[in-house]
């Protein structure tokens, strides 16, 4: 392949996530991947601190998953769910209901994290419709939050600084609760939760639920807020009768520091959202579990049913490919291995709190932060990061990492070190007002 003429071609001609067109933004062409290394085409190899947008937790090409895809393909790719059942979907349910927060045992397997949100909150417009309470069609999310790029999904992003901010004439128009206001590692203070209190006092009896980003705002902001938030948010749900929509799709299988997030606040939602790391990077893949009553409830409505039925529903492939990540990662001392990850990225990246360009680092499970105090330039920042080695893909003001649980103290050593360097060149991180949003990067 002649890689000039198709850059040119892709340049011209193909969409990427957050671009235009003609792209205004360089890309790289990638050969091959293996382990936390791309291999582009030019033969440079990067070490990627992004897990492929944090899904890839186990690393690239790994044996054991393409052993998985391998023969599940020689069966079956995909049979549609309507009316069919097969063993790669039982067995990952089965894992799910088993390793999910308490009374979470209803699975509704979709396609991507976005869609899992459009399904969670479906699902509480319907539980609500069936108890007669057609008031309760209205939703309270958290400012600084992210939950997808479809209308539904959008409608509970941030209103105001997410990037969702041009649809907002077409959505609708939901409730927001400011910004918790206590961080993860400070002490609790119980008025943060008040705001959120107010709301739910005034208006509960038109919300159908809370859809929250448990202790950890993704591509919002990458924040890290209090667990005992998260433990208020959940009494408060319960005493004001709103069902409570837990997104874990960024968090779900260990990136925080628990294989749920939820569990740092010891909670269980009415509906939970998965996604992402689901199939460790392979396929897109995602869930919406429920409690029993809430499947019940609604299942006795006008409609009989949950309203939703994805084409690619369950496709089997994806499906025996999550269980052979689940499988994998339960097998691996995974929460060490997080903790140890944890401990690099906070020496690593502890000297940008020197820099005068930065305005904070934080760093939770396998999440390391550095953010700025203006807006980094896209276009100008990653082609440093890349000759530095390094994959990353900022956004707005921060310079994030997630990287694969797999990645050594060496590796891990190289990519914090590149983030330094880089930052520490004011040339390199000053933005020219040209940042571009984007999903986490």
């Amino acid at each position: 392949m002649n890689w000039r003429q198709a850059l040119e071609f892709d340049r011209n001609h193909i969409w990427h996530p957050y671009s235009s067109l003609p792209a205004h933004y360089p890309v790289w062409p990638v050969r091959s991947a293996s382990g936390v290394h791309l291999e582009l085409a030019d033969g440079r190899r990067l070490i990627d601190g992004m897990a492929s947008w944090w899904c890839a937790i186990h690393g690239y090409n790994h044996p054991r998953l393409n052993a998985a895809a391998r023969e599940q393909l020689d069966r079956m790719a995909h049979i549609m769910f309507g009316g069919f059942t097969h063993t790669p979907a039982i067995e990952l349910c089965r894992r799910l209901v088993a390793l999910s927060p308490p009374s979470l045992d209803k699975v509704f397997l979709c396609d991507s994290g976005s869609v899992a949100v459009e399904v969670a909150l479906k699902m509480a417009l319907q539980y609500w419709q069936a108890r007669g309470h057609t008031d309760k069609r209205c939703f309270l999310a958290l400012s600084g939050g992210y939950h997808g790029d479809t209308f539904g999904a959008m409608s509970v992003c941030d209103p105001e600084t997410g990037m969702h901010h041009l649809f907002r004439h077409f959505l609708p128009t939901q409730l927001f609760a400011p910004v918790p206001g206590c961080r993860f590692h400070d002490e609790w203070d119980p008025d943060a939760v008040q705001p959120l209190e107010r709301l739910l006092e005034r208006h509960h009896r038109k919300i159908a639920a809370l859809i929250l980003e448990p202790v950890v705002q993704g591509a919002g902001g990458m924040r890290f807020y209090h667990p005992s938030y998260l433990r208020a948010a959940r009494q408060l749900c319960d005493r004001y009768g709103t069902l409570l929509i837990a997104d874990e799709i960024a968090t779900g299988f260990g990136r925080s520091g628990k294989l749920f997030a939820c569990q740092h606040a010891g909670i269980s939602p009415d509906i939970l959202c998965l996604g992402k790391a689901l199939t460790g990077g392979y396929l897109s893949l995602a869930a919406t579990l429920t409690t029993n009553q809430v499947a019940t409830t609604l299942s006795g409505g006008e409609a009989g049913c949950l309203m939703h039925g994805p084409t690619f529903m369950a496709n089997p492939l994806a499906c025996q490919i999550a269980v052979a990540s689940i499988d994998l990662l339960l097998e691996s001392d995974w929460q060490a291995n997080v903790r140890r990850i944890e401990n690099r990225l906070q020496q690593g990246l502890a000297p940008c709190h020197e820099l005068d360009t930065v305005a904070d680092v934080r760093v939770l499970g396998a999440i390391g932060v550095v953010e700025m105090k203006e807006l980094v330039d896209l276009a100008k920042i990653t082609p440093c990061f890349v000759e530095a080695g390094v994959w990353l893909r900022p956004f707005g003001k921060l310079v994030y990492t997630m990287p694969a649980y797999v990645m050594d103290d060496t590796e891990l050593a190289r990519l914090t070190g590149a983030i330094y360097d880089v930052l520490a060149d004011p040339a390199q991180s000053r933005s020219n007002g040209n940042s571009a949003a984007s999903n986490g990067g």
